[in-house]
């Protein structure tokens, strides 16, 4: 697989390195973007790359505004049929933006990654490849009462995992979620703290959602979690038009954190439940609380 990156900025910077850990030998160039361009261009042809080469992936890390309209452009001239565009603050890439790279890209594959670490596995051979080493981060944790050793399957594209993962080692198996928070931030994440309205949340919380998921998946359980009470759950009712979905970051972002199961009763993976209380606010019965207890989930292997 050959891939071309479009770079901007320091958040640019710091993928661009991670990436190159993972995939050397198959980036055939990078270019990059000044990160001092007004966010709204009328004509961005000029600012396309000469002399291009065959590339099978486009990736545009840290391209704020229509700047972003080249990826398509510049697939067009590699020949890349498949598009990662990191979506790190929400003036990046606004929806109507969204809208018109699709526009533009034809029969091309476009996958906006919001934050870039919920990319995932979907069904394209070059975003597949890129996501069999980067992108929503897996890990196993091996140990008893200590965390004996920890193996990143999966890194987040920045290599916030890798970090983390060091960090884990040799401290107790049930502070390590809430330590494994303490370093995400350490680390930094270079995701936005201005909020989203598309998702109701920052992209650094949800980046520490999905953060916090891979902890404890590879752990095996969670040490808190929303919680529906059954009793007077009542998706049934009136007022409720399942809210509690509608507001969930993890859901936004392609997460089955909050379901409504075949008893039409809200059910919330505590897994992937970011604890970040929206649900609570929106549920009219008063349903759902942050619960502190050991939940066990299945652990990856």
């Amino acid at each position: 697989m050959n891939i071309y990156i479009l770079t901007s900025g320091e958040y640019g910077s710091r993928i661009v390195n991670n990436i190159a850990k993972s995939f050397s030998s198959s980036i055939v160039g990078i270019h990059e973007v000044p990160p001092d361009l007004p966010e709204f261009i009328d004509d961005v042809t000029s600012y396309v790359p000469d002399n291009l080469p065959q590339a099978d992936l486009i990736v545009a890390v840290g391209l704020i505004g229509d700047i972003n309209l080249i990826a398509p452009l510049v697939a067009t001239e590699t020949g890349a049929k498949s598009i990662i565009i990191s979506v790190h603050k929400p003036s990046a890439v606004p929806p109507g933006l969204m809208s018109e790279i699709k526009d533009n890209s034809g029969d091309k594959v476009v996958v906006f990654a919001k934050p870039f670490c919920s990319l995932k596995p979907m069904g394209d051979p070059f975003i597949d490849e890129f996501t069999g080493k980067l992108g929503k981060p897996v890990m196993t944790i091996e140990g008893d009462e200590f965390i004996k050793k920890v193996t990143v399957i999966r890194d987040a594209p920045c290599g916030c995992t890798t970090f983390i993962a060091e960090e884990l080692e040799g401290v107790p198996v049930e502070e390590a979620e809430y330590i494994g928070d303490i370093k995400f931030h350490n680390y930094p994440c270079q995701a936005s703290m201005t909020l989203d309205r598309g998702l109701g949340d920052t992209i650094l919380h949800v980046a520490g959602y999905i953060s916090k998921e891979a902890v404890r998946r590879g752990l095996g359980f969670s040490m808190k979690s929303a919680v529906v009470d059954m009793e007077t759950c009542n998706t049934e009712g009136e007022e409720c038009d399942h809210l509690c979905v509608q507001s969930c970051p993890q859901v936004k972002v392609g997460v089955d954190t909050i379901l409504i199961g075949e008893d039409n009763r809200a059910h919330i993976d505590p897994a992937s439940c970011g604890c970040c209380e929206q649900c609570l606010g929106e549920c009219p019965y008063g349903s759902i609380e942050i619960v502190k207890k050991r939940f066990d989930i299945k652990k990856e292997e």
